[in-house]
């Protein structure tokens, strides 16, 4: 079985972002922003970090982009789903292919500000706030986007989820993956009929 490197601190449904950041010698690490506290983890980039979060539920960061092409079109900058149980949605701010992407969880987004400069403050639901060097029209299109997707990704699972069987075939199949023996039961019906 193949191991992964698992970091001090995890991406949960809590973090609001993480952020490339560069330490003294230059090389990039993330720092993370949860809802009450910040983490450093130096060594890996913002990439990597929600790469090994997709892995520990099941996937790699290519296939949750992938997933995205697939859901809506979506090939350059595609916004994620880590887990759309837990409701981690997380976009990048530019490509993932650069050290410096930072990746921003779009469920806990309040609003976007234009800052001085050309760049973007997110205001966050619980009043922190983080100033990216990124345009506010990039990442207010980020954000649209990552909307889309999270909109088109939670129709296919209440669909998935809530749709009734629309036969009776389809009713027995249902029934036998809660109750093996619902099959036997239905068929012995059957056959007393007969």
């Amino acid at each position: 079985m193949k191991k992964y490197y698992t970091p001090s601190h995890e991406i949960t449904p809590l973090t609001l972002a993480v952020v490339a950041e560069q330490d003294k010698y230059g090389h990039i690490g993330s720092r993370i922003f949860d809802e009450d506290e910040e983490h450093y983890v130096s060594g890996l980039t913002p990439t990597k970090m929600i790469d090994y979060t997709c892995r520990y539920f099941g996937a790699n960061l290519k296939g949750r982009q992938e997933g995205t092409r697939d859901i809506c079109g979506i090939t350059h900058k595609a916004p994620i789903s880590i887990n759309p149980m837990s409701g981690m949605y997380f976009f990048p701010t530019i490509s993932p292919a650069n050290p410096q992407c930072s990746w921003i969880s779009h469920s806990h987004i309040e609003r976007v500000n234009k800052a001085i400069n050309q760049q973007a403050e997110i205001v966050f639901k619980n009043g922190k706030k983080l100033l990216l060097n990124v345009s506010f029209g990039s990442i207010i299109n980020q954000v649209q986007r990552t909307a889309q997707y999270r909109y088109l990704l939670d129709s296919r699972l209440k669909l998935l989820f809530h749709q009734p069987p629309t036969d009776m075939n389809s009713a027995l199949e249902a029934n036998s993956i809660l109750d093996p023996n619902s099959i036997l039961d239905a068929n012995l019906t059957s056959n007393r009929e007969l």
